[in-house]
């Protein structure tokens, strides 16, 4: 297998506002809202796929509608979803998407804590067995024993975390390719937003513990890397953004992809940039998700 994921799995339900509401405003909305399959883990080991490599999945979802909903795309790609264990009496994580009309998005997300992952119920052999890991920070301890089961085994880890507690600080710092978001920096640095120098102090923390390679994504300003003592930067792709959930995940998946390419760290940010900005041309997390054919010529034009 090529990439083996190791996180979340989402049904969300997609919003589009003509205007963010003010206090106390009621709005309509231009259009019913709609279940769309997401999850930062799910969506990232689908974007891997459809850039060409096998993939693997392991989670929980409830015994529920939701989650053949949230599964079905996944089946449809060919992912391994044998590792996704079914709790009985308990609701499949879910999240009212927000996306105002610039594409931008607000995300309120819900998951009970019957879904935690835990070591003891996860497979050693299907990340053992993986070329490449795609983990999220949202059970630490399960995302912890990943990374040091991919670690003894060879098997790059690449890691999503989109806030800075210290568990998560501490699970970054063990990645092999920490990729960050501005949120985790601001929480990091505590300014909000956060400023170029708190990017870069997150950068050169995270590049102090195992990071071979750590990222913080910008969204519209690109990505900006730390690599070999060198800092890299890759303006974001110019689209016309529709719905931007899904860019991050998108972007880690397509960072597996040309990771296990044998792609320079420049290239490997130029690819993963480029793919991000092309998954935001629909709505959802996984309505837009773009082959490997359409990123080269993404690239290729942009040059």
């Amino acid at each position: 297998m090529d990439v083996v994921g190791l996180g979340q799995i989402s049904l969300d339900r997609v919003a589009a506002l003509r205007s963010w509401p003010r206090a106390g405003e009621k709005l309509e909305l231009a259009e019913p809202a709609t279940a769309r399959p997401g999850g930062q883990v799910a969506t990232a080991v689908l974007a891997a796929v459809r850039l060409g490599l096998s993939g693997r999945l392991l989670a929980a979802v409830g015994a529920d509608a939701d989650a053949e909903l949230a599964l079905a795309p996944l089946r449809a790609a060919g992912v391994d979803v044998a590792g996704v264990a079914r709790i009985p009496a308990t609701p499949t994580r879910s999240a009212l998407i927000l996306v105002g009309r610039d594409g931008e998005r607000a995300v309120l997300g819900y998951r009970d804590t019957r879904l935690a992952l835990r070591p003891a119920d996860l497979s050693r052999e299907a990340i053992r067995s993986a070329r490449a890991l795609l983990v999220d920070a949202e059970d630490p301890d399960a995302a912890r024993w990943a990374i040091g089961v991919a670690r003894e085994a060879a098997v790059a880890s690449v890691l999503d975390a989109d806030r800075a507690d210290p568990d998560r600080i501490a699970v970054a710092c063990g990645a092999d390719f920490p990729i960050v978001s501005e949120s985790f920096c601001a929480d990091l640095s505590k300014s909000d937003p956060a400023s170029d120098d708190a990017v870069q102090e997150c950068l050169a923390q995270l590049a102090r513990g195992r990071a071979r390679m750590a990222v913080v994504t910008c969204g519209a300003r690109g990505a900006r890397a730390w690599c070999g003592g060198a800092w890299l930067e890759r303006p974001a792709h110019a689209v016309d953004a529709i719905d931007t959930t899904g860019a991050g995940d998108a972007f880690r998946g397509a960072f597996a992809w040309a990771l296990l390419a044998g792609a320079s760290a420049p290239r490997v940010l130029a690819l993963a940039s480029v793919a991000a900005a092309l998954a935001c041309r629909a709505e959802g997390a996984q309505g837009a998700l773009p082959t490997a054919t359409e990123v080269e010529a993404a690239l290729r034009g942009s040059r």
